[in-house]
């Protein structure tokens, strides 16, 4: 929730992290930029040392064209001229040759090596699937058409940026193949569509033709169990290419079981078996619509009496030494469970050096396994982290304080300080932060019990997605550089609070830096009152 506050002075308080997806960290690919940058560079250079190669051989080419034409006019006459006989054997015996080494002479050399040392940066096949996958999360988190992708006007998306963010047909083509290789042949179809349609409106491509859609359209809808669309796809491929055989032998296939589909009144269950139901394919996570609803900005379950009491207010903590002249800025954002956000709580300048620091071991971010323990990739977290400890810098150890001092528990038993950086589509799902009953070892190795409470500091602003919600309430909350959201995960009695499962919603536009503080329960004992109470 976002609003104002009034005290004393007006303030305005306008009102998370997973290679396949290994340059899905901003940070990492604007060093891609800059590689491709300096390899446009080099490229250029070795077109301009092509050019004067060619110049200096059109040059010779002219001279020779102009003397060949008026000694063969005359030969004997030409040749009578003693410097006209010593410089044409000259020519054939010495400069023909120097020419030969001209011509033959690679330019490339300088081009092709620095290509070669930066291929190794270069990302793969999976990079570029991910990249795709994180196109389609966000095609369907946030509603979107691929026309609106393929056009490049995102919603918050500035109109100097968008005019260059468009798909080809190649482009459209390809994401259409990745969807197909995962038997997703809802996202197949949409995206062959798309590149049909550009084709159709007279885009051009050297490498895709209308043929190879249709093919793979006519599958994927008869995947789906649409038999009319397959037929009509087949049919207009054997238009422009008779010969298809395949198509050929489907559109035999596609009649014959459309005429037995119109013979029968009801659906044959048999009929259909095995055929995909139209529409996205089947989903393991069971909020899937409630989470990308609160992404969307939708299914918001606050009440205006509850709205009516939330506040913002100035908190010294408890008239806390630090904060009793200067206290913070402090806004309600959500009371079951009660989120709490604290604003102007870092500078531009704290944010920059743990940027600074994290940016070189950024690495994919790891979640706990709930029957292990151990840290470990998953598909549902989708962006690069890294930890920094109090004494790597002053800056670090001074956050770290500071959520001590705002929140008033022990910080020396919370885990490092989190950096994530969230790139293209970057998301995390829905979880919980603390270890449930059946997860009895998710932190035992760390040896500080439970984690109690979770501080999440907002380093950037986002154009547009990237919001943290809480699907099990309704509840959503936009990132604002220089804040941090706070919250319980345990209740007093020190079971979990399952109303604090959230997530971070994809990133659309924009580039999400945030750093999460997990606090245990060792060390809380006499900083957070215990109850046998469940809420506070």
């Amino acid at each position: 929730m976002a609003f104002c506050c009034l005290l004393i002075h007006v303030f305005l308080f306008t009102c998370c992290s997973a290679h396949s997806d290994v340059f899905t960290s901003i940070g990492h690919m604007t060093d891609l930029l800059f590689t491709e940058k300096d390899l446009v560079t080099s490229l250029k250079d070795y077109i301009r040392a092509e050019e004067s190669k060619l110049e200096q051989i059109k040059k010779w080419a002219d001279k020779l064209d102009v003397l060949s034409a008026a000694a063969t006019q005359d030969p004997e006459g030409f040749l009578g001229h003693p410097v006209n006989a010593f410089k044409l054997m000259k020519r054939l015996n010495t400069e023909w040759g120097e020419l030969e080494s001209l011509v033959l002479t690679d330019m490339s050399d300088a081009f092709v090596s620095n290509l070669t040392i930066q291929r190794q940066h270069f990302p793969n096949d999976d990079d570029q699937i991910g990249a795709a996958k994180a196109l389609m999360r966000l095609l369907d988190t946030y509603k979107l058409d691929t026309n609106t992708i393929a056009t490049g006007q995102l919603p918050g998306s500035s109109s100097v940026a968008s005019h260059r963010s468009v798909l080809t047909v190649d482009d459209c083509y390809d994401l259409g193949k990745v969807a197909y290789s995962d038997a997703d042949y809802y996202h197949t179809e949409l995206w062959m569509v798309q590149a049909l349609k550009q084709l159709d409106q007279g885009e051009t491509s050297s490498t895709t033709d209308a043929v190879s859609i249709l093919d793979y359209l006519s599958y994927s809808v008869y995947q789906q169990g649409d038999l009319e669309r397959a037929l009509d796809f087949t049919k207009r491929l054997l238009e422009l290419d008779p010969t298809h055989q395949r198509a050929s032998g489907n559109l035999k296939y596609f009649e014959y079981q459309l005429a037995k589909q119109n013979k029968v009144v009801e659906k044959d269950e048999e009929e259909t078996e095995g055929k995909q139901k139209k529409g996205r394919p089947d989903d393991y996570l069971p909020e899937r619509r409630k989470y990308e609803q609160l992404c969307r900005g939708e299914g918001l379950r606050m009440t205006p009496r509850r709205q009516s009491r939330l506040f913002c207010r100035y908190y010294d903590n408890n008239r806390h030494p630090k904060y009793v002249i200067g206290p913070v800025k402090q806004e309600d954002e959500w009371d079951r469970p009660r989120i709490v956000r604290y604003h102007d709580i870092v500078s531009d300048k704290e944010i920059e050096k743990v940027k600074e620091l994290a940016k070189p071991r950024l690495r994919r971010a790891t979640i706990s396994n709930p029957v292990t323990g151990v840290l470990e990739t998953a598909h549902y977290r989708i962006s690069k982290s890294a930890w920094l400890t109090a004494f790597e810098h002053p800056v670090v150890d001074q956050i770290n304080q500071r959520i001590e001092d705002i929140t008033g528990l022990d910080v020396t038993t919370a885990e490092d300080l989190q950096v994530a950086n969230y790139g293209v589509g970057g998301q995390y799902e829905p979880h919980f932060d603390f270890g449930r009953k059946d997860e009895p070892d998710a932190f035992e190795e760390l040896g500080t019990g439970n984690r109690i409470a979770t501080w999440l500091l907002y380093m950037s602003d986002v154009q547009a997605g990237g919001a943290t919600v809480f699907t099990d309430v309704g509840a959503s909350v936009r990132p604002k550089k220089g804040t941090a959201v706070f919250w319980y995960n345990l209740h007093p009695s020190g079971e979990g609070d399952y109303r604090t499962r959230h997530a971070a919603c994809p990133v659309l536009v924009g580039n999400k830096w945030v750093s999460n503080k997990w606090i245990h329960e060792r060390g809380q004992e006499f900083r957070r009152r215990c109850g046998l109470q469940e809420t506070d």
